[in-house]
């Protein structure tokens, strides 16, 4: 079971987004995510008109390593960090290390 996953609303905690906030849109299998807007990088692309693609500068997300960042708390407004807790039935959830609460209860 992943810490993070798709959806979460994490904060970047270290590089040059640090203190950034994003939803996640993908996790890459290995072991890291894209969030919209943050770490975009500039590609140089060069026009083919057979593919019908224009040249220039295009903006790129790029991928962030998942140790890189931490689910934000929304009872807090705090990033967390997340545990993996075994409930009664067997079933393993996501809780909040500060408060206890499950993360996907929302």
């Amino acid at each position: 079971m992943r810490k993070i996953r798709k959806g979460d609303e994490v904060e970047v905690i270290c590089g040059k987004d640090k203190g950034r906030r994003g939803v996640i849109s993908l996790v890459i299998e290995g072991g890291k995510a894209i969030i919209p807007s943050i770490n975009v990088a500039k590609k140089h692309v060069k026009p083919n008109p057979n593919a019908g693609v224009e040249g220039g500068i295009v903006s790129k997300d790029m991928p962030l390593d998942l140790s890189n960042l931490m689910v934000v708390n929304p009872q807090t407004g705090k990033p967390d960090r997340v545990g993996i807790k075994v409930l009664e039935d067997g079933k393993r959830v996501r809780v909040f290390k500060s408060t206890g609460e499950l993360v996907d209860a929302g």
